[in-house]
Order: structure tokens, then C-alpha cells, then sequence
């Protein structure tokens, strides 16, 4: 048995503390939040095995670069000196060819599948009480343009072995008579699933608090203590807090603490926004509005629109122009949902770890001995996080991991 720190509570540091706990390890969760807020309480709440392209792909940097002029577009990435930020930036346009994609496409499909296999096992174990479909996920497109693209995601889709095909606007009339659409075709993907995130992190905190696991909230670490290539103990404002292992699943800060070890972990903040209504919209079946990039989810009591990708740096402001861009994205590809102003007014926000590549990294560094990183999902964290957490839990019992964990390495070469 060994002493574990999680330092992070998001959906990562939940699931890695969940598997550590069966593994037979003693652990504590410290997070700089009260846990109730932030990317793992806003998200799509998808589980999505249909998302087998790294956001690093071809033609995306170009995208970015037309895009850096209008706030309001799907992908913001906001320039700035910042040494950081440049180097995340050459990474990721080194990273967007279709080699890297090729590559890339079974390494995510596996970890996502998996992952959803173990969604399916913690509810039935645990007999949890979390939101959780499986209705699939439509791909909602008004251009031809875009709907030919699409249809090239799905044939490879397809060809890994997911459950996709083309859908007409008869069969989509079908299978969502209650909701209008303003669309010229979809695709339909019926290997995906989707939650309520919140209800799933309300469950998991009570379970691991219930089986003994100690919660630090508020609690921001501020120092590691070293002994060479050894993590000894962990610093914040009020104490030091002594371990065997320590595991790095701070989002979007993991790059801060890991710099204090040597570790340049490139990573960037992904800003993304999220309205609810409970109003009646008529939708039963998750939707990503392809052309604007937005997340549409039923979830238990309300619908959810989210989207956007706002690399800006790490700020919790709302931008309120690309909030008004998801309501008016929503109102073009559903014309009968109108979002209020109160409802605009509650929008939330949520920072994603994007790494340059589109893979997380999961794993231990040369550069310390007993310290597992588990970051960089970017918008994959909630599809990906149970799958995340059995591997550091492996990693951390020296069992052989049951993926290949090379792809994720937290030393790889940009």
C-alpha cells in the first residue's frame, strides 16, 4: 500500500482517486477549488468514442489564424508574448498533418472506448444515480460543404469499427419529432453516450468520501518539496502534506506546478462557455452544430449548449460575444429555441487542458520518480476519464498498463 496525493479534483483526479482506493492505496485529494465549479462541472457531458481527430489536424492552424480576428469564432486563440505560449504554438502547427492524425485515430478511439466501458461499470458497482444514455450523437450540418467533410469523418469512423451513417432530414424528422431543424443533412453516431456531469461528480465525491478518501479543499499548492529526483511533500498556505506518490491532474495549472520540478509540460488553458435552459426545446438526442462548433445535450432537467474553444490564456472572465455566438448558433440550427437573457446572464465557464498535440499525458516523467501526470485532455476529459484514472492507478502499482501508454508519454517530442 502507498500514501497517494491527487493534486486536482476535476473528473481526472476523482477517477484516478477511485481506482488507487480498489488498488488497496491510502489517498487524499487537494484542489485549490471548493470542487464545485469549473471544465468538469460545464462540460457536453459526452461520451465520445465518435471523436477520433486530434483537434491538432490539418488545415486547423490555418482556421486559427483566420479566425484570431473574430471573438466570436469557434476557435480562439488570443496571440501574446508569452514564451509559453509560443512554444505551445509551433508545437501545435508541427502537429496538424494527417501523419499525426493517422496515428492518432486508434490511440483515441481505444482510451475513449474503454472509458466508456468503465462508465458502464462504476454505475452498476456502485449503483450510482448519474444521468448517463446511450442515445448517440448527431452531427447537425447546414453546408454541403461541411456535410461532405463530415461523411469523410464517418467513413473513418467506420473503418475502426464505430457504429455511424449518414441520416436524412426524413429519418432525423423520425427520430426528433418534437424539435425543428435548420440543417441541410447529419450523421449519426450511434456508438456515443452521454451524462449530466454534475450528478456523476456529486456521486463519485460521496462514494470516495464514504470508502475513506481525504478531501483538502481550498487548498492551492503552492510548493514541491524535492530530494533530488523525489517528490518528499507537497507545501500550500497552511501545511505540508507528506506522500509515497504524487499525481498531477490540475488542469489547466498542471503546467504551473510542473515547471517547479524542470518539467516543461506544454500545455494551454481552452476556455469554453455553457448555457442551460429548462425550457421545452423538444431534444432528446445530443447534437454538435458542425459549422459552429456547439455541444448540445439533454440532460437530466435541462438542455445544455456548449461550446467554444478560447485559448487565452488562464482567466475565468466571460467573453460575452461568444456567448451570444453559441445562442445564436442554436437559434440558427434550432429555430425554435430562443435563449433568454437570464439564461445568457448564468452562462458558466470552464478551462480545458489542451495539449499541442491533442493527446493528454498520462504517465511518469524522467524527470521525477514518483510522480504520475495525468492532464491535457482538452475537450476529451469527461470521455476520457475513467480510463485515465485505471491507468494511473496501474501505473502507480506496477501493473502493466491495459493501454499502451507510449502515445501519452509526458516527455514525448514535439
Amino acid at each position: 500500500m502507498k500514501k497517494v496525493i491527487i493534486i486536482g479534483g476535476g473528473i481526472i483526479g476523482l477517477c484516478s482517486a477511485y481506482y488507487l482506493q480498489k488498488e488497496g492505496h491510502q489517498v487524499s485529494i487537494i484542489d485549490q477549488s471548493n470542487m464545485d465549479s469549473g471544465a468538469s462541472y460545464v462540460n457536453a457531458g459526452y461520451l465520445s468514442p465518435s471523436h477520433l481527430v486530434p483537434l491538432s489536424a490539418p488545415g486547423v492552424m490555418k482556421k486559427g489564424l483566420k479566425w484570431m480576428l473574430n471573438p466570436a469564432s469557434p476557435l480562439y486563440i488570443k496571440p501574446r508574448l508569452d514564451a509559453d505560449f509560443i512554444k505551445w504554438t509551433l508545437a501545435f502547427n508541427k502537429s496538424c498533418n494527417a501523419n499525426h492524425v493517422k496515428k492518432s485515430i486508434p490511440v483515441i478511439k481505444n482510451i475513449s472506448l474503454l472509458s466508456q466501458t468503465l462508465y458502464d461499470d462504476i454505475k452498476r458497482d456502485e449503483d450510482f444515480n448519474f444521468q448517463y444514455e446511450k442515445k448517440g450523437l448527431l452531427m447537425l450540418c447546414q453546408t454541403d460543404k461541411t456535410l461532405e467533410e463530415e461523411l469523410e469523418t464517418a467513413h473513418l469512423a467506420k473503418r475502426e469499427g464505430l457504429d455511424v451513417h449518414e441520416i436524412s432530414k426524413e429519418d432525423l424528422k423520425l427520430l426528433e419529432p418534437n424539435a425543428t431543424f435548420n440543417i441541410k443533412g447529419a450523421t449519426y453516431y450511434k456508438c456515443d453516450s452521454h451524462t449530466t456531469p454534475q450528478e456523476f461528480m456529486e456521486d463519485m465525491k460521496a462514494h470516495l468520501k464514504a470508502v475513506g478518501i481525504q478531501f483538502f479543499l481550498n487548498e492551492r499548492v503552492e510548493d514541491l518539496v524535492q530530494d533530488k529526483d523525489i517528490i518528499v511533500a507537497i507545501k500550500t498556505k497552511n501545511q505540508t502534506l507528506k506522500a509515497d506518490e504524487f499525481v498531477l491532474s490540475a488542469g489547466s495549472w498542471s503546467s504551473l506546478l510542473s515547471k517547479k520540478l524542470g518539467l516543461k509540460l506544454l500545455l494551454q488553458a481552452g476556455k469554453g462557455y455553457r448555457i442551460n435552459t429548462t425550457q421545452d426545446t423538444g431534444i432528446t438526442i445530443p447534437s454538435i452544430l458542425a459549422e459552429a462548433k456547439v455541444a448540445v445535450t439533454p440532460m437530466h432537467g435541462f438542455t445544455r449548449f456548449a461550446g467554444t474553444m478560447e485559448i487565452a490564456g488562464i482567466n475565468d472572465k466571460v467573453n460575452k460575444i461568444r456567448v451570444e455566438a453559441i445562442s445564436k448558433a442554436t437559434t440558427s440550427y434550432y429555430p425554435e429555441v430562443i435563449l433568454t437573457q437570464e439564461e445568457k446572464n448564468d452562462v458558466a465557464s470552464g478551462l480545458r487542458p489542451v495539449s499541442p498535440d491533442g493527446l493528454p499525458y498520462i504517465g511518469k516523467s524522467s524527470k521525477c520518480k514518483n510522480l504520475t501526470i495525468a492532464t491535457g485532455h482538452a475537450m476529451m476529459g469527461w470521455s476520457m476519464g475513467p480510463a485515465t484514472g485505471k491507468l494511473v492507478s496501474e501505473v502507480i502499482s506496477n501493473k502493466k498498463p491495459i493501454l499502451d501508454l507510449h502515445p501519452f508519454h509526458p516527455d514525448r517530442k514535439f
